[in-house]
Protein backbone atom coordinates (compact mmCIF):
# COMPACT_ATOMS: atom_id res chain seq x y z
CA UNK A 1 0.00 0.00 0.00
CA UNK A 2 2.92 2.33 0.71
CA UNK A 3 6.06 2.16 -1.38
CA UNK A 4 9.63 2.70 -0.27
CA UNK A 5 11.82 0.98 2.24
CA UNK A 6 11.00 0.45 5.88
CA UNK A 7 12.99 0.61 9.10
CA UNK A 8 13.72 -2.79 10.54
CA UNK A 9 12.57 -3.32 14.13
CA UNK A 10 12.89 -7.04 14.78
CA UNK A 11 12.70 -10.56 13.34
CA UNK A 12 9.94 -12.91 14.52
CA UNK A 13 9.80 -16.54 13.34
CA UNK A 14 12.35 -15.58 10.69
CA UNK A 15 10.05 -12.81 9.39
CA UNK A 16 11.45 -9.29 9.12
CA UNK A 17 9.32 -6.76 11.01
CA UNK A 18 9.67 -3.18 9.81
CA UNK A 19 7.87 0.14 10.04
CA UNK A 20 7.22 2.76 7.41
CA UNK A 21 8.25 6.29 8.41
CA UNK A 22 4.56 7.26 8.56
CA UNK A 23 4.17 4.91 11.53
CA UNK A 24 6.18 7.20 13.82
CA UNK A 25 4.02 10.22 13.00
CA UNK A 26 0.82 8.26 13.59
CA UNK A 27 2.21 6.78 16.82
CA UNK A 28 2.84 10.30 18.12
CA UNK A 29 -0.63 11.52 17.08
CA UNK A 30 -2.27 8.41 18.54
CA UNK A 31 -0.57 8.93 21.91
CA UNK A 32 -1.44 12.65 21.86
CA UNK A 33 -5.12 11.93 21.19
CA UNK A 34 -5.34 9.13 23.76
CA UNK A 35 -3.55 11.18 26.40
CA UNK A 36 -6.32 13.79 26.40
CA UNK A 37 -9.08 11.19 26.43
CA UNK A 38 -7.45 9.08 29.15
CA UNK A 39 -6.75 12.08 31.40
CA UNK A 40 -10.49 12.75 31.58
CA UNK A 41 -11.04 9.19 32.84
CA UNK A 42 -8.01 8.79 35.13
CA UNK A 43 -7.66 12.33 36.47
CA UNK A 44 -3.84 12.06 36.53
CA UNK A 45 -1.85 13.55 33.64
CA UNK A 46 1.29 11.44 34.12
CA UNK A 47 -0.62 8.19 34.54
CA UNK A 48 -2.78 9.07 31.53
CA UNK A 49 0.30 9.65 29.36
CA UNK A 50 1.91 6.30 30.14
CA UNK A 51 -1.41 4.51 29.76
CA UNK A 52 -1.78 6.16 26.35
CA UNK A 53 1.71 4.99 25.38
CA UNK A 54 0.88 1.44 26.47
CA UNK A 55 -2.46 1.57 24.60
CA UNK A 56 -0.82 2.78 21.38
CA UNK A 57 1.78 0.01 21.47
CA UNK A 58 -0.91 -2.49 22.42
CA UNK A 59 -2.95 -1.50 19.39
CA UNK A 60 -0.03 -1.74 16.98
CA UNK A 61 0.96 -5.00 18.67
CA UNK A 62 -2.52 -6.29 17.85
CA UNK A 63 -2.02 -5.28 14.22
CA UNK A 64 1.31 -7.13 14.22
CA UNK A 65 -0.38 -10.28 15.56
CA UNK A 66 -3.06 -9.85 12.87
CA UNK A 67 -0.39 -9.75 10.14
CA UNK A 68 1.49 -12.67 11.69
CA UNK A 69 -1.75 -14.63 11.36
CA UNK A 70 -1.66 -13.96 7.62
CA UNK A 71 2.04 -14.85 7.51
CA UNK A 72 1.64 -18.19 9.29
CA UNK A 73 -1.24 -19.10 6.97
CA UNK A 74 0.83 -18.16 3.91
CA UNK A 75 3.71 -20.33 5.08
CA UNK A 76 1.34 -23.24 5.61
CA UNK A 77 0.32 -22.80 1.98
CA UNK A 78 3.94 -23.03 0.89
CA UNK A 79 4.35 -19.30 0.16
CA UNK A 80 7.46 -17.61 1.51
CA UNK A 81 6.87 -14.46 3.60
CA UNK A 82 9.59 -11.87 3.18
CA UNK A 83 8.42 -9.43 5.85
CA UNK A 84 5.74 -7.42 7.61
CA UNK A 85 5.63 -3.63 7.56
CA UNK A 86 3.56 -1.44 9.87
CA UNK A 87 2.41 1.88 8.46
CA UNK A 88 -0.14 4.71 8.86
CA UNK A 89 -3.11 2.77 10.26
CA UNK A 90 -2.31 -0.87 9.72
CA UNK A 91 0.17 -3.32 8.33
CA UNK A 92 1.01 -5.30 5.24
CA UNK A 93 2.40 -8.82 4.95
CA UNK A 94 4.73 -9.27 1.98
CA UNK A 95 4.59 -12.62 0.18
CA UNK A 96 7.23 -13.81 -2.29
CA UNK A 97 4.48 -14.78 -4.75
CA UNK A 98 0.74 -14.39 -5.20
CA UNK A 99 -1.74 -17.07 -4.22
CA UNK A 100 -2.35 -19.83 -6.74
CA UNK A 101 -5.95 -20.79 -5.99
CA UNK A 102 -9.14 -19.31 -4.51
CA UNK A 103 -8.76 -21.62 -1.51
CA UNK A 104 -5.28 -20.30 -0.76
CA UNK A 105 -6.48 -16.72 -1.13
CA UNK A 106 -9.37 -17.31 1.25
CA UNK A 107 -7.37 -19.15 3.92
CA UNK A 108 -4.62 -16.51 3.98
CA UNK A 109 -7.08 -13.60 3.92
CA UNK A 110 -9.27 -14.93 6.74
CA UNK A 111 -6.34 -15.84 9.03
CA UNK A 112 -5.72 -12.24 10.17
CA UNK A 113 -9.34 -11.50 11.15
CA UNK A 114 -9.46 -14.81 13.04
CA UNK A 115 -6.45 -13.71 15.12
CA UNK A 116 -8.11 -10.34 15.80
CA UNK A 117 -11.34 -12.12 16.74
CA UNK A 118 -9.36 -14.25 19.18
CA UNK A 119 -7.89 -11.12 20.78
CA UNK A 120 -11.38 -9.60 21.10
CA UNK A 121 -12.83 -12.74 22.70
CA UNK A 122 -10.00 -13.23 25.22
CA UNK A 123 -9.66 -9.58 26.25
CA UNK A 124 -13.44 -9.07 26.22
CA UNK A 125 -14.02 -11.97 28.62
CA UNK A 126 -11.20 -10.69 30.84
CA UNK A 127 -12.69 -7.18 30.98
CA UNK A 128 -16.19 -8.48 31.66
CA UNK A 129 -14.87 -10.62 34.50
CA UNK A 130 -12.94 -7.69 36.00
CA UNK A 131 -15.48 -4.90 35.57
CA UNK A 132 -18.84 -6.36 34.72
CA UNK A 133 -20.48 -5.80 31.33
CA UNK A 134 -21.94 -2.31 31.85
CA UNK A 135 -18.81 -0.76 33.33
CA UNK A 136 -16.66 -2.49 30.70
CA UNK A 137 -18.73 -0.88 27.92
CA UNK A 138 -18.46 2.54 29.57
CA UNK A 139 -14.70 2.30 29.94
CA UNK A 140 -14.12 0.83 26.47
CA UNK A 141 -16.09 3.65 24.83
CA UNK A 142 -14.56 6.32 27.08
CA UNK A 143 -18.03 7.34 28.22
CA UNK A 144 -20.32 7.01 31.25
CA UNK A 145 -20.29 8.52 34.71
CA UNK A 146 -19.00 5.59 36.73
CA UNK A 147 -16.05 5.76 39.10
CA UNK A 148 -12.62 6.29 37.54
CA UNK A 149 -11.18 2.96 36.33
CA UNK A 150 -7.65 1.79 37.03
CA UNK A 151 -5.02 2.36 34.35
CA UNK A 152 -4.94 -1.38 33.59
CA UNK A 153 -8.72 -1.61 33.27
CA UNK A 154 -8.71 1.37 30.91
CA UNK A 155 -5.84 -0.05 28.84
CA UNK A 156 -7.41 -3.50 28.50
CA UNK A 157 -10.91 -2.16 27.74
CA UNK A 158 -9.58 0.23 25.13
CA UNK A 159 -7.62 -2.64 23.54
CA UNK A 160 -10.89 -4.55 23.15
CA UNK A 161 -12.69 -1.63 21.51
CA UNK A 162 -9.83 -0.92 19.07
CA UNK A 163 -9.64 -4.56 18.04
CA UNK A 164 -13.40 -4.63 17.47
CA UNK A 165 -13.03 -1.62 15.15
CA UNK A 166 -10.04 -3.27 13.47
CA UNK A 167 -12.01 -6.46 12.91
CA UNK A 168 -15.10 -4.72 11.52
CA UNK A 169 -13.07 -2.39 9.30
CA UNK A 170 -10.94 -5.21 7.89
CA UNK A 171 -13.96 -7.32 6.98
CA UNK A 172 -15.44 -4.64 4.71
CA UNK A 173 -15.50 -6.29 1.25
CA UNK A 174 -13.23 -3.72 -0.37
CA UNK A 175 -9.74 -4.44 -1.70
CA UNK A 176 -7.05 -4.27 -0.29
CA UNK A 177 -8.76 -4.95 3.05
CA UNK A 178 -9.07 -8.56 4.19
CA UNK A 179 -12.77 -8.49 3.39
CA UNK A 180 -11.87 -7.45 -0.15
CA UNK A 181 -9.45 -10.35 -0.45
CA UNK A 182 -12.12 -12.72 0.82
CA UNK A 183 -14.49 -11.28 -1.80
CA UNK A 184 -11.75 -11.77 -4.38
CA UNK A 185 -11.45 -15.43 -3.39
CA UNK A 186 -15.21 -15.93 -3.69
CA UNK A 187 -15.43 -14.30 -7.14
CA UNK A 188 -12.34 -16.21 -8.23
CA UNK A 189 -13.93 -19.47 -7.08
CA UNK A 190 -17.13 -18.92 -9.06
CA UNK A 191 -15.62 -17.37 -12.20
CA UNK A 192 -12.31 -19.23 -12.35
CA UNK A 193 -10.64 -15.95 -13.35
CA UNK A 194 -8.21 -14.40 -10.86
CA UNK A 195 -7.80 -11.17 -12.80
CA UNK A 196 -11.55 -10.64 -13.01
CA UNK A 197 -11.87 -11.33 -9.29
CA UNK A 198 -9.14 -8.78 -8.58
CA UNK A 199 -10.89 -6.13 -10.67
CA UNK A 200 -14.24 -6.72 -8.93
CA UNK A 201 -12.77 -6.47 -5.43
CA UNK A 202 -10.62 -3.47 -6.42
CA UNK A 203 -13.64 -1.61 -7.82
CA UNK A 204 -15.40 -2.22 -4.51
CA UNK A 205 -12.27 -0.89 -2.83
CA UNK A 206 -12.34 2.27 -4.89
CA UNK A 207 -16.00 2.81 -4.02
CA UNK A 208 -15.35 2.38 -0.32
CA UNK A 209 -12.33 4.69 -0.50
CA UNK A 210 -14.50 7.37 -2.10
CA UNK A 211 -17.11 7.03 0.65
CA UNK A 212 -14.39 7.26 3.28
CA UNK A 213 -13.05 10.48 1.76
CA UNK A 214 -16.56 11.96 1.63
CA UNK A 215 -17.11 10.95 5.25
CA UNK A 216 -13.86 12.66 6.19
CA UNK A 217 -15.02 15.86 4.46
CA UNK A 218 -18.33 15.66 6.31
CA UNK A 219 -16.60 15.22 9.68
CA UNK A 220 -14.22 18.04 8.89
CA UNK A 221 -16.97 20.50 7.90
CA UNK A 222 -20.05 19.48 9.91
CA UNK A 223 -18.38 18.37 13.14
CA UNK A 224 -15.36 20.70 12.93
CA UNK A 225 -13.21 17.64 13.75
CA UNK A 226 -9.95 18.31 11.93
CA UNK A 227 -8.10 15.25 13.24
CA UNK A 228 -10.89 12.74 12.54
CA UNK A 229 -11.73 14.23 9.16
CA UNK A 230 -8.17 14.31 7.88
CA UNK A 231 -7.54 10.81 9.26
CA UNK A 232 -10.48 9.38 7.27
CA UNK A 233 -9.55 11.29 4.12
CA UNK A 234 -5.91 10.19 4.12
CA UNK A 235 -6.89 6.59 4.84
CA UNK A 236 -9.44 6.72 2.01
CA UNK A 237 -6.81 8.10 -0.34
CA UNK A 238 -4.36 5.31 0.52
CA UNK A 239 -6.99 2.59 0.11
CA UNK A 240 -8.12 4.10 -3.20
CA UNK A 241 -4.55 4.27 -4.48
CA UNK A 242 -3.97 0.64 -3.61
CA UNK A 243 -7.23 -0.40 -5.31
CA UNK A 244 -6.31 1.55 -8.46
CA UNK A 245 -2.90 -0.13 -8.49
CA UNK A 246 -4.60 -3.53 -8.24
CA UNK A 247 -6.79 -2.74 -11.26
CA UNK A 248 -3.74 -1.59 -13.25
CA UNK A 249 -1.84 -4.74 -12.27
CA UNK A 250 -4.82 -6.89 -13.27
CA UNK A 251 -4.86 -5.27 -16.74
CA UNK A 252 -1.10 -5.79 -16.96
CA UNK A 253 -1.21 -9.48 -16.03
CA UNK A 254 -4.14 -10.06 -18.39
CA UNK A 255 -1.78 -9.34 -21.28
CA UNK A 256 0.62 -11.97 -19.94
CA UNK A 257 -2.06 -14.64 -19.80
CA UNK A 258 -0.94 -18.00 -21.18
CA UNK A 259 2.80 -17.53 -20.62
CA UNK A 260 4.32 -19.89 -18.06
CA UNK A 261 7.75 -20.17 -16.48
CA UNK A 262 8.44 -23.16 -18.74
CA UNK A 263 7.96 -20.96 -21.82
CA UNK A 264 10.85 -18.65 -20.98
CA UNK A 265 13.25 -20.69 -18.80
CA UNK A 266 16.54 -22.28 -19.80
CA UNK A 267 15.51 -25.94 -19.93
CA UNK A 268 19.10 -27.26 -19.93
CA UNK A 269 20.88 -25.51 -17.05
CA UNK A 270 24.37 -26.48 -15.95
CA UNK A 271 23.98 -28.29 -12.61
CA UNK A 272 26.37 -29.93 -10.15
CA UNK A 273 25.66 -33.51 -8.93
CA UNK A 274 24.86 -33.31 -5.22
CA UNK A 275 27.31 -36.07 -4.20
CA UNK A 276 30.27 -34.54 -6.06
CA UNK A 277 33.07 -33.52 -3.62
CA UNK A 278 33.39 -29.77 -3.17
CA UNK A 279 36.96 -29.79 -4.48
CA UNK A 280 35.90 -31.42 -7.76
CA UNK A 281 32.95 -29.03 -8.04
CA UNK A 282 35.40 -26.15 -7.67
CA UNK A 283 37.74 -27.50 -10.37
CA UNK A 284 35.15 -28.80 -12.83
CA UNK A 285 32.57 -26.05 -12.59
CA UNK A 286 33.73 -22.81 -10.95
CA UNK A 287 37.21 -22.78 -12.49
CA UNK A 288 35.87 -23.95 -15.84
CA UNK A 289 33.05 -21.41 -15.98
CA UNK A 290 34.88 -18.32 -14.81
CA UNK A 291 32.64 -15.57 -13.48
CA UNK A 292 29.64 -17.77 -12.68
CA UNK A 293 28.70 -16.97 -9.06
CA UNK A 294 26.62 -20.09 -8.42
CA UNK A 295 25.32 -23.37 -9.83
CA UNK A 296 22.22 -25.41 -9.12
CA UNK A 297 22.82 -28.67 -7.25
CA UNK A 298 20.78 -31.78 -8.10
CA UNK A 299 20.45 -35.25 -6.62
CA UNK A 300 20.88 -38.40 -8.72
CA UNK A 301 17.13 -38.56 -9.36
CA UNK A 302 17.05 -34.96 -10.58
CA UNK A 303 15.61 -33.42 -7.42
CA UNK A 304 16.83 -29.91 -6.75
CA UNK A 305 19.08 -29.78 -3.67
CA UNK A 306 20.03 -26.09 -3.45
CA UNK A 307 22.50 -23.57 -4.83
CA UNK A 308 26.27 -23.88 -4.56
CA UNK A 309 27.73 -20.38 -4.29
CA UNK A 310 31.28 -19.71 -5.43
CA UNK A 311 32.46 -18.36 -2.05
CA UNK A 312 31.04 -21.34 -0.12
CA UNK A 313 32.58 -23.94 -2.43
CA UNK A 314 35.92 -22.13 -2.48
CA UNK A 315 35.97 -22.03 1.32
CA UNK A 316 35.09 -25.73 1.54
CA UNK A 317 37.83 -26.59 -0.95
CA UNK A 318 40.66 -24.45 0.41
CA UNK A 319 39.94 -24.34 4.14
CA UNK A 320 38.11 -27.60 4.81
CA UNK A 321 39.77 -30.11 2.52
CA UNK A 322 37.03 -30.19 -0.10
CA UNK A 323 35.97 -33.79 0.52
CA UNK A 324 32.42 -33.15 1.69
CA UNK A 325 29.72 -33.52 -0.96
CA UNK A 326 28.67 -30.25 -2.52
CA UNK A 327 25.11 -30.70 -1.21
CA UNK A 328 26.54 -29.97 2.27
CA UNK A 329 27.57 -26.45 1.24
CA UNK A 330 24.50 -25.73 -0.88
CA UNK A 331 21.92 -23.24 0.34
CA UNK A 332 18.53 -21.99 -0.72
CA UNK A 333 14.95 -22.06 0.56
CA UNK A 334 12.88 -19.56 -1.43
CA UNK A 335 14.90 -19.79 -4.65
CA UNK A 336 12.55 -22.03 -6.59
CA UNK A 337 9.32 -21.76 -8.56
CA UNK A 338 7.05 -24.32 -10.19
CA UNK A 339 7.86 -24.57 -13.89
CA UNK A 340 4.14 -24.58 -14.77
CA UNK A 341 3.39 -21.34 -12.88
CA UNK A 342 2.20 -18.31 -14.89
CA UNK A 343 4.86 -15.71 -15.53
CA UNK A 344 3.09 -13.12 -13.37
CA UNK A 345 4.12 -15.22 -10.37
CA UNK A 346 7.67 -13.99 -10.97
CA UNK A 347 6.83 -10.28 -11.07
CA UNK A 348 6.62 -9.84 -7.29
CA UNK A 349 9.39 -12.29 -6.43
CA UNK A 350 11.97 -10.75 -4.11
CA UNK A 351 14.07 -13.92 -4.42
CA UNK A 352 14.29 -13.41 -8.19
CA UNK A 353 15.44 -9.82 -7.73
CA UNK A 354 17.94 -10.79 -5.04
CA UNK A 355 19.50 -13.82 -6.75
CA UNK A 356 18.88 -12.84 -10.36
CA UNK A 357 17.37 -16.26 -11.14
CA UNK A 358 15.02 -18.91 -9.80
CA UNK A 359 15.17 -22.68 -10.10
CA UNK A 360 12.15 -24.04 -11.98
CA UNK A 361 11.03 -27.36 -10.48
CA UNK A 362 8.15 -29.77 -11.04
CA UNK A 363 5.67 -31.11 -8.49
CA UNK A 364 8.20 -33.71 -7.29
CA UNK A 365 10.93 -31.11 -6.81
CA UNK A 366 12.99 -32.15 -9.83
CA UNK A 367 14.94 -29.36 -11.52
CA UNK A 368 13.40 -28.57 -14.89
CA UNK A 369 15.19 -25.35 -15.71
CA UNK A 370 16.42 -21.94 -14.58
CA UNK A 371 14.61 -18.67 -15.19
CA UNK A 372 16.53 -15.39 -14.98
CA UNK A 373 15.62 -11.73 -14.65
CA UNK A 374 16.83 -11.16 -18.20
CA UNK A 375 14.50 -13.85 -19.55
CA UNK A 376 11.54 -12.36 -17.69
CA UNK A 377 12.41 -8.89 -18.98
CA UNK A 378 12.63 -10.10 -22.59
CA UNK A 379 9.28 -11.88 -22.28
CA UNK A 380 7.63 -8.75 -20.87
CA UNK A 381 9.02 -6.57 -23.63
CA UNK A 382 7.90 -9.03 -26.28
CA UNK A 383 4.34 -9.30 -24.98
CA UNK A 384 3.79 -5.68 -23.86
CA UNK A 385 5.51 -3.73 -26.63
CA UNK A 386 2.96 -2.50 -29.19
CA UNK A 387 3.28 -4.14 -32.61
Amino acid sequence: MLGGSSIRLATIFGIRIGVNVTWFAVLFLFIFWLNNAFENKLGDATLAFWTAVAAAFGFFGSILLHELGHAVAARREGITVSGIDLFFFGGVMKMSSDTRSPGQEFRIAVAGPLVTLGIVVVTGFACTALLGWNEFVDVATLSGTRAAPSAFDLWLSFLVSMNVLLLVFNLIPAFPLDGGRIARAVVWRFTGDRNRATRVSAILGQGFAGLLILYGLYVLIAWDDTTGGLWAMVLGYLLGSSARAAIAQSAFTERLKGITVADIMDAEPVAIPADLPAARAWDEFFLRYQGWPWFAVVEADGRYAGIAHRAAVEHATIDEGGQMPVRDVASGADDRVRFDEPIETLLGSEALRRLGALMAVDAEGRLRGVVTVEQVTRALRSRLTPA
